[in-house]
C-alpha cells in the first residue's frame, strides 16, 4: 500500500512540476510577445548603449588613438627598412592584391576591379592571392583589365542553376549535397590554353598568382603557386590548376572536394582539398625578389609595398530577424564566426604591415548596402547590384580605408554593466556621397571612415 501511495505521490509531483515548467514556458513566450526584438523595432544592438559603461571602457581603451600610434610605428619601420635595403637595388613600389572568399558576394569584388580600371589608376599587381570565390576572381585580376569583361560576365550573368545542381537525397550518402559539374565546365572554359600561357609568361616576369585551399583531413592551409604550375605546360598541370580553383571554392558539404594526387618521396598519396576559407578568410604572400637583389633582412624588401584587401562581403553581418529554431540559430552563428575570422585575419595583416612598413588598404561592401543575407544567393539582380556597388564606390573614390576592423564608427565592442540602455546612433558613417567625381583618374584616395587624425611623426 505504501509503495502504491509513493507512486501516486510521484505522479502528482511530476504533474505539478510539468505544470510549473509549462507555466514558465508560457510566461517566457508571453514575455517574448510583450517585448519585441531590436530587429522588430528597427533598432540595432550596436546603438543600444550603456552610456556609463561605454564611457568607462573608452576612457581606458582609445582604439582610434591606437590606430594613430600604429601609423607612427609603420612610418618608422618604413624609414628603417629603406635604410637597410640592398643598396644595389633601386626602390620600386610593389602592389599586392588579396581577394577573400564570400560566395556570390564575389560580384562585389569583380565590380571593384572593373571600377578601378575605369578610374584609370589600377596598378599591375606583383602578387595576387585568392580564396574560395576569390580564387575564381584571382586569375582575371592577375592578367589585368583585358579580362574585365569576362570577369563581369562571370559574376553578373550566371545564376545558381548555371553553377551547380542540388542532389539532397543522394548527397546525404556522398561527399556533397550538390553537383558542381556546371561550375567545373565554366572553369575549364575560362582556363583556356591561351590563359594558361599568359599565366606562365607573367610568372616568368616575376609576378605571382597564389590560390589557397584546405586539406580536408588535416585542416591544413595549402598555398599553390599557379604560375609555377602553368610554366610546366603539361596537360595534367592544366587539370591541376582547374582542380585547385574548384577545390578552393568547394564549400564543405555543399560542393565535392577535389582529389589531388601528390608524390611524397616516391609514395603516391591522394589528398582531398576543400574551400580555402575553412582555414583563412584571405592571405598575403610577399612579392618575388631575385636572389641577387635581396636584402640581408627579407622584411626590408617588404617596406613600401601596397597591400590591397578586397573583402567579398561586409565586415560585420547585417542584423536580421532569426526564427527561434535550433538549426536556424546554428547556421546563423556559424556565419557570424566566419565574419569574425575575416576581421581577425584583417587585423593580423594590419599588424604585420605596421611592423614591416607596408601600406594597408581595405575595402568591403558598405554597411548601408542592402546585400543578400546568404552568400549562396546567385540571382542575376542581386549579383548585378553587388557588382554595380563595387564599381560605384571605387569610381567615386570612397572604397578604401587604411585602418583594420574595430576602429571605425560603431565598430568598438558594446560594453554593458546592466540592462538600462540608451539608443544612440554610433555608426557606421555612410560613404555614399563622398569622394571625387566618378571616372576622373586621381591618386588612390581614402574614405573618411575609420581614419583618425594622425599626430606628426617626431
Amino acid at each position: 500500500m505504501s509503495s502504491f501511495l509513493q507512486r501516486v505521490g510521484s505522479v502528482i509531483f511530476l504533474a505539478a512540476l510539468l505544470g510549473v515548467v509549462a507555466t514558465g514556458c508560457k510566461s517566457a513566450r508571453q514575455a517574448r510577445r510583450e517585448c519585441p526584438t531590436p530587429t522588430a523595432l528597427g533598432m540595432h544592438t550596436r546603438d543600444m548603449v550603456d552610456v556609463v559603461a561605454q564611457a568607462e571602457f573608452s576612457a581606458h581603451a582609445d582604439f582610434k588613438q591606437l590606430a594613430a600610434r600604429s601609423e607612427m610605428v609603420r612610418k618608422a619601420a618604413l624609414e628603417k627598412a629603406l635604410k637597410e635595403r640592398n643598396p644595389n637595388t633601386p626602390f620600386r613600389e610593389k602592389n599586392v592584391l588579396s581577394l577573400s572568399g564570400g560566395g556570390s558576394f564575389g560580384a562585389f569584388s569583380a565590380g571593384v576591379l572593373c571600377g578601378w580600371t575605369a578610374r584609370g589608376d589600377r596598378p599591375e599587381f606583383d602578387v595576387v592571392t585568392g580564396i574560395s570565390t576569390g580564387a575564381l576572381t584571382a586569375p582575371f585580376a592577375f592578367l589585368g583589365s583585358a579580362y574585365d569583361q569576362q570577369l563581369k560576365t562571370f559574376y553578373t550573368t550566371l545564376e545558381a542553376k548555371d553553377l551547380y545542381k542540388m542532389k539532397p537525397v543522394r548527397g546525404l550518402f556522398r561527399e556533397s549535397l550538390a553537383d558542381n559539374t556546371p561550375l567545373a565546365e565554366k572553369v575549364a572554359e575560362v582556363l583556356s590554353p591561351q590563359v594558361i600561357c599568359e599565366l606562365a609568361r607573367e610568372h616568368q616576369k616575376g609576378r605571382r598568382l597564389y590560390i589557397g585551399t584546405t586539406a580536408a583531413e588535416s585542416k591544413q592551409f595549402v598555398v599553390w603557386d599557379i604560375g609555377a604550375i602553368a610554366c610546366r605546360g603539361r596537360p595534367q598541370d592544366v587539370k591541376l590548376i582547374q582542380q585547385i580553383l574548384l577545390g578552393s571554392s568547394a564549400i564543405p558539404g555543399a560542393f565535392p572536394p577535389q582529389h589531388i594526387t601528390v608524390d611524397v618521396d616516391g609514395q603516391c598519396v591522394t589528398e582531398r582539398h576543400i574551400d580555402g576559407g575553412v582555414s583563412k578568410a584571405l592571405f598575403v604572400m610577399p612579392p618575388y625578389v631575385p636572389p641577387e637583389a635581396r636584402s640581408k633582412d627579407p622584411n626590408a624588401d617588404l617596406a613600401g609595398t601596397n597591400v590591397y584587401f578586397v573583402v567579398a562581403g561586409k565586415l560585420y553581418a547585417d542584423q536580421e530577424k532569426i526564427k527561434p529554431l535550433a538549426l536556424t540559430l546554428a547556421s546563423k552563428e556559424i556565419s557570424a564566426m566566419i565574419y569574425a575570422q575575416t576581421r581577425g585575419d584583417l587585423q593580423r595583416y594590419f599588424t604585420t604591415g605596421m611592423l614591416t612598413g607596408m601600406n594597408y588598404y581595405l575595402t568591403a561592401i558598405p554597411p548601408e548596402y542592402p546585400a543578400p543575407t546568404s552568400s549562396m544567393a546567385f540571382t542575376i539582380p542581386q549579383l548585378t547590384g553587388m557588382f554595380n556597388e563595387g564599381y560605384r564606390i571605387t569610381c567615386q573614390g570612397v572604397a578604401w580605408r587604411r585602418t583594420p576592423p574595430g576602429v571605425g564608427p560603431g565598430e568598438e565592442d558594446n560594453v554593458r554593466a546592466g540592462t538600462q540602455l540608451t539608443y544612440e546612433i554610433r555608426g557606421p558613417i555612410s560613404r555614399s556621397e563622398k569622394g571625387p567625381t566618378p571616372f576622373v583618374p586621381v591618386p588612390i584616395p581614402l574614405s573618411n571612415e575609420g581614419i583618425p587624425p594622425l599626430p606628426p611623426v617626431k
